[in-house]
């Protein structure tokens, strides 16, 4: 992808792998979304990402880099690069934990480089059909309940996607850490055992986060974990790569999962189900008509 600047849309393009693209949702979506709690299941007593976000209070301790440490641009480049192809096609699905219910969400993308995807839910019933395109930098959303193709805005960028721990710019990933970001490799961090690099956000970044603290494991190069912080350098949300496995070829971490550090008993979950790369899409994938059929 040609890369401008583009502040105004930019927070972080933090993690989700670039088969993510395109899955802006309007904050339409994310509101039909948490009012239709009909079919919603209740929230598991004792759910794990309550005692996980107490155990994040504490800031990862590191030391001083040794002479073999890699570079943190080097690092960066590997997270940046894990789901990146010429063509992928993937399966997926989100589990969104909050108090009182828990809503889970199953979907299938199709992306082409890094300027032309397609994303369609598949589950629940409620949801399905619900699609996105982006074609380059315009994006688009299809909602099967009125037929109607809604032209997403970049002031929607901010919003939570479907009701989780997303950002709608988390989804659409339409930034760089390496671009975005001054970076430095801080030293080893003690938990987890790792590589930490510092990222601070450049002076003309328009985002949520004033800093973010990666944290990479020793012999894989994957990330394990992330911490944001926000623009008053409070932490605000920890990411946690997990299951790491080999899918489509490539080794990579197959769950992410966002646990907001203030808001208890909230977690956000991505699963790939499955992922195939280099896969020969044809240019038609990525257009309005088959956005609206895609259903």
């Amino acid at each position: 992808m040609m890369r401008t600047r583009r502040t105004e849309r930019r927070d972080v393009r933090w993690w989700l792998p670039r088969i993510l693209l395109p899955c802006i949702t309007v904050l339409c979506i994310a509101a039909v979304a948490r009012a239709d709690d009909d079919n919603a299941e209740p929230a598991p007593a004792g759910s794990t990402a309550v005692s996980t976000a107490v155990e994040n209070d504490a800031p990862v301790a590191a030391e001083a880099p040794a002479a073999n440490a890699p570079e943190a641009s080097e690092l960066l480049r590997t997270m940046d690069g894990l789901f990146e192809s010429t063509g992928t096609t993937a399966r997926a699905e989100i589990v969104i934990v909050t108090p009182k219910k828990t809503r889970t969400m199953q979907m299938k993308f199709w992306s082409k480089g890094e300027e032309h995807a397609l994303m369609v839910i598949e589950a629940p019933p409620r949801d399905a059909g619900t699609a996105t395109l982006r074609v380059e930098q315009n994006l688009w959303n299809y909602l099967p309940k009125i037929s109607r193709t809604i032209r997403v805005p970049p002031s929607m960028m901010m919003g939570a996607w479907m009701g989780s721990d997303l950002t709608n710019d988390d989804i659409v990933k339409d930034s760089s850490l390496e671009d975005d970001y001054d970076s430095e490799l801080v030293g080893r961090s003690e938990d987890p055992s790792g590589w930490l690099v510092r990222l601070t956000a450049k002076p003309d970044l328009v985002g949520l986060w004033s800093r973010i603290e990666v944290v990479f494991n020793d012999e894989t190069g994957l990330p394990l974990l992330s911490r944001s912080y926000d623009r008053k350098e409070r932490l605000s949300r920890t990411m946690y790569f997990e299951d790491v496995r080999t899918m489509g070829g490539r080794l990579v971490p197959s769950v992410m999962r966002i646990v907001p550090e203030r808001e208890e008993g909230r977690s956000t979950t991505f699963r790939y189900l499955d992922v195939e790369f280099n896969v020969d899409l044809p240019d038609d994938t990525f257009s309005l008509a088959r956005l609206e059929r895609a259903h």
